[in-house]
């Protein structure tokens, strides 16, 4: 039986482990908490996962709170006018919602690693609550015939150079600031289904809220990305859970009172419900190489880490995991060298690469055939819907979103084929 070790109980790490665990390798993970501390712990992200990360766990029978979590039929978008001069008066001048072909579901990183972790220790796996440094992988790599790190943070992260030629920001591109909370009113416009909103707001930054699943049960979250050094990057060093909240309220006032209006009741889902920070999006090479010599792979976030402006994290991490699974197991009784682990994350950036294309051009000023690719999505269904399925598959931008040219053809070829009140031309 193949040993391996699996550094990191993320999304990600998680989900390899209990996948390998079921496909009768011997696995540990190393975790630097334990299941009880990620429960009462912080809100570690927000996540809202597609129908094709949410089939990745569902082929694993990992999909605990389907039943429990908001089933989100759509994606819509919002974009803000100019400033009103009183609290309340800015206007939308784009506002539109496109239905999703699969749901999508949202649960607290909180519940679902904790979950997952009991999940694996209750199956016989070896859990070993450890914050590893590189010392200690240096050991391990002697043991396992495998190490993978999931952990996107800290000293681990250092092993796994910068790919410059797949890394255009050197600087985080938004102040990031997110509110889990309970009372949140429906979208008036869509009261009897639930979307995720994306509130944009030119030149300042956007909002996002999302239903979850929470420890305390249904919740949304409230997330802002603002442009470093403007109105939203407002956050820093505030530590008081009430006055972060008070404040992303005061910004949603401001910004995007349509947003507002149905918020006026909301309150903190629990004292941990808040976070703050930002990090420079980023791709690295993907093989760390040990003092000793030895070899360890990086997965997910670690070797990819794109801004949330896409809502892709958790996806990604899901479709990282599964690409990695199926690597793992097509190796059979084969040595995983080098040459093996650069072609398995060379198969995940097949399909990450879109990913990272597209979420980059997000965090940049829209050029003007996106701008009108956003404003036809308003008068036409089709365009809205083939938006909002792009977060699930994101390669599918490649054919209508980044040239002007195939933009443009789109948008008329849909134009045609509609009536003038937006109805299907027979």
């Amino acid at each position: 039986m193949r040993k391996i070790l699996v550094v990191g109980a993320g999304q990600s790490g998680l989900q390899l482990a209990l996948g390998l665990q079921s496909k009768g390798y011997e696995v540990t993970l190393m975790s630097n908490r334990t299941a009880d501390e990620i429960r009462s712990g912080r809100v570690m992200s927000t996540q809202c996962m597609f129908h094709t990360a949410l089939q990745h766990e569902r082929d694993l029978g990992l999909n605990f709170w389907e039943s429990q979590a908001p089933r989100i039929e759509g994606l819509g978008v919002s974009v803000a006018g100019p400033t009103g001069e009183q609290p309340g008066t800015t206007p939308r001048v784009i506002d539109w919602v496109g239905k999703l072909d699969g749901y999508a579901q949202s649960v607290d990183q909180r519940v679902k690693m904790a979950g997952w972790m009991e999940t694996f220790a209750q199956r016989g796996g070896q859990l070993v609550i450890h914050g590893a440094a590189v010392s200690d992988l240096d050991y391990f790599s002697r043991t396992y015939d495998l190490v993978l790190v999931s952990a996107g943070k800290g000293e681990l992260v250092s092993m796994f150079g910068r790919d410059a030629s797949r890394s255009p920001y050197a600087e985080p591109q938004r102040a990031l600031a997110v509110s889990y909370v309970h009372g949140l009113g429906p979208r008036p416009e869509h009261p009897e289904f639930d979307a995720v909103r994306c509130n944009l707001v030119p030149g300042v930054g956007e909002l996002f809220i999302m239903p979850t699943v929470t420890l305390s049960g249904r919740a949304d979250i409230l997330f802002w990305e603002g442009i470093p050094g403007g109105p939203l990057d407002a956050f820093k060093g505030i530590k008081d859970p009430a006055e972060h909240l008070a404040l992303t309220l005061e910004l949603m006032e401001k910004f995007v009172p349509w947003e507002y209006a149905r918020a006026t009741k909301v309150e903190l889902t629990d004292a941990g419900g808040t976070l703050a920070g930002r990090y420079a999006p980023t791709v690295r090479n993907p093989i760390g190489r040990l003092p000793s010599g030895g070899l360890v792979l990086g997965v997910a976030d670690v070797v990819v880490a794109n801004d949330p402006i896409t809502g892709q994290g958790s996806n990604s991490a899901s479709k990282c995991a599964a690409s990695y699974l199926d690597s793992i197991v097509e190796r059979g009784d084969e040595p995983f060298d080098e040459s093996w682990m650069q072609t398995t994350f060379d198969r995940y950036w097949e399909t990450a690469q879109h990913v990272t294309k597209w979420t980059n051009a997000m965090l940049g000023a829209p050029p003007e055939h996106v701008l009108n690719l956003i404003g036809a999505a308003g008068d036409l269904q089709p365009i809205a819907d083939r938006f909002a399925n792009g977060f699930n598959d994101p390669s599918d931008f490649e054919n209508f979103f980044y040239d002007p040219t195939l933009t443009g053809a789109y948008i008329a070829e849909v134009g045609e084929s509609q009536g003038p009140a937006g109805e299907r031309v027979p």
